[in-house]
């Protein structure tokens, strides 16, 4: 299971350029519907937790990933197949990759912006994933493209994303306590 799950992280960092959100659908992918080692319910929770936690996305979906899977050292495993790529790649550029080296050369300049489109599908498609699995419909899309827009506005307080994400998790308690409470009272 641990060399799975290595595996599995390793070629998803190796292959994934654009970051953690470009990583998400690749990871669903192996994670959910290829190993099925979680649900899909699951794979959106553990997002979201890595979402709430610091750092990089992608080694906090791994590091939750493997935790839910096999604790600490699945964590351990699968934050380390996602770092090992990434690190040889860097490793590599750094040695023999200039940003002089980049601009001048124009194959590799042209890889690179070849590279720019497909990065930004890569990040399209776990945002429309997540929105699916989530429930977003087209009628309650008004909720998270009203808060992008605000966001977005640079004004003052309601441009502070860490104001959506304390309304949301206030309003995810209020929510989820008055399901319980109704379920309290429909088992009466």
């Amino acid at each position: 299971m641990y060399l799975k799950l290595f595996f599995s992280f390793f070629k998803i960092g190796l292959f994934t350029f654009g970051g953690g959100w470009a990583m998400i659908s690749i990871i669903q992918r192996e994670i959910v519907d290829k190993y099925k080692w979680i649900s899909p319910e699951d794979f959106l929770d553990l997002l979201a937790m890595a979402q709430a936690m610091p750092g990089i996305l992608a080694v906090n979906i791994a590091t939750v990933i493997g935790d839910h899977l096999r604790g600490l050292k699945g964590s351990i495993v699968a934050a380390l197949g996602t770092i090992l790529p990434s690190f040889c790649i860097i490793l590599f550029i750094a040695m023999f990759l200039t940003p002089d080296t980049i601009k001048n050369n124009e194959i590799i300049s042209k890889v690179f912006k070849g590279i720019r489109p497909a990065v930004v599908a890569l990040i399209i498609v776990p945002v429309i994933t997540t929105a699916r699995s989530s429930g977003i419909t087209w009628k309650t899309v008004i909720i998270p493209a009203t808060v992008a827009v605000l966001i977005y506005s640079s004004l003052p307080v309601v441009s502070n994303p860490i104001l959506y994400i304390v309304m949301g998790a206030v309003a995810g308690v209020i929510i989820n306590s008055r399901s319980k409470l109704k379920g309290k009272e429909d088992g009466k």
